[in-house]
């Protein structure tokens, strides 16, 4: 290595500052950036980076580990006792074999592909077991693979252009769902995998529901992979709307649906650049888009719909850190009923962060365990609420600390 590399700083003993130095510009952030995400003055930080003030508090940490999207904290403070899994999970015990088959390509004629009919039906039925299951990674990752299997067998075995296309367009929807199942799972290449062969068999299959879907896929892992990649997820999202617009007018439900959901990504990705005005335009827009469906409606894949824009008002508010008002939209998102469990579960994560910026951890560590009896898995996975309950677990509150010890042990994060 050059003496002029990057320190790596699971090599060297440095110091707390040096740590989120090295991490923020591996993550292409400027000191401004940080300290806004943080909510700490440039200054403040520029002296922490220094070594000229000392590591902050434990709150202070998390937060830069949340901003700097670490995935185990002690990349950030260099302690190895303090081996704490943030943004990514442990592992599901299926992913070996979900892996296995995404990974997996038979070039030979061996598996018979199902009928076109029989595929489409457990597609359908994998997505309504996935809402429906508190452990939905469990009941995904056993339908995987042979679902991955099953689709790649058919576009092979299809020998006209019409059936390839109905092929790729149910091979891009597996692809899909595996998308779901590989978020947050220790193996981000698998993640990029999927994503971008999903986005190529949605493009062979000229479907534009699968073009949608998986563009607003594509475009969440590039916004997942920090700063630097926010330009690449609203290119693709901006690219998949203009792809849809024309065919707006005469589409069903599910291609309106999908391009509503692709709207407010915009904005999603907006709020996290803390862009207040171009987030709520575009949460606006898509509002008005789900208002044009049905009422009752909710997209099988991404849960678009009307009462879904409560759940997406908090989301924006949350990555604004408006505290006050991600209140104030979940006071008003808690009307309606989201019927998937893991999306319940993931807006009840979005809850808390916003009652613990309003000041509110009781309300905090009481909305994480409503995400918990939604859906276990969700949680287990989100780095969000393992670092509120890590944050709670040292209040000096005997009640709070207790509840949220509690949580702790049911969501993984402390051994029982």
């Amino acid at each position: 290595m050059s003496s002029d590399a990057t320190p790596d700083p699971y090599a060297d003993p440095l110091r707390f500052g040096q740590r989120v130095q090295i991490l923020r510009e591996r993550r292409g952030m400027t000191q401004a950036q940080l300290a806004d995400l943080v909510g700490i003055s440039p200054h403040t930080l520029r002296k922490i980076e220094n070594g000229q003030q000392k590591a902050p508090d434990l709150d202070r940490v998390m937060r830069i580990a949340e901003a700097l999207r670490v995935r185990d904290l002690a990349e950030l403070t260099g302690h190895p006792d303090m081996h704490v899994d943030l943004f990514i999970g442990p592992g599901h015990p299926r992913l070996a074999s979900v892996k296995a088959a995404v990974d997996s390509f038979t070039l030979g004629s061996g598996i018979e592909p199902p009928p076109v009919a029989h595929l489409e039906a457990r597609l359908h039925a994998a997505w309504k077991a996935r809402h429906e299951a508190r452990n939905h990674r469990e009941v995904v990752g056993r339908l995987l693979p042979d679902l991955i299997r099953d689709g790649q067998a058919l576009v092979r075995h299809a020998d006209a252009s019409a059936s390839r296309r109905a092929a790729q367009a149910l091979l891009a929807e597996a692809y899909s769902l595996c998308q779901f199942f590989a978020a947050y799972q220790p193996d981000s290449s698998l993640l990029w995998r999927v994503a971008e062969r999903g986005m190529t068999a949605a493009q062979e299959s000229e479907d534009p529901h699968a073009i949608g879907v998986a563009a607003w896929l594509l475009a969440q892992a590039h916004r997942d992979s920090g700063p630097r990649h926010f330009d690449a997820a609203d290119a693709v999202n901006r690219e998949a709307i203009a792809f849809l617009a024309p065919l707006l007018p005469d589409a069903s439900d599910n291609v309106r649906a999908i391009a509503g959901a692709l709207e407010f990504e915009l904005g999603y990705t907006a709020a996290r650049r803390r862009e207040t005005g171009t987030a709520w335009r575009h949460w606006d827009q898509a509002s008005r888009m789900a208002k044009k469906l049905p009422r009752d409606y909710y997209h099988p894949i991404t849960s678009f719909s009307r009462a879904i824009m409560g759940a997406h008002a908090v989301t924006v508010a949350v990555e604004l850190h408006q505290g006050g008002e991600s209140v104030r939209q979940a006071a008003k998102a808690d009307k309606t009923v989201i019927k998937s469990k893991p999306r319940r579960a993931r807006h009840r994560i979005e809850e808390a962060r916003g009652y613990q910026l309003d000041g509110q951890p009781d309300v905090a560590i009481a909305t994480l365990q409503k995400a918990h009896e939604a859906a276990p898995e969700t949680i287990a996975y989100n780095g969000y609420a393992r670092r509120i309950i890590l944050e709670e677990i040292e209040s000096k509150v005997a009640e709070r600390r207790r509840r949220a010890s509690d949580l702790a042990m049911k969501v993984g994060i402390l051994a029982a």
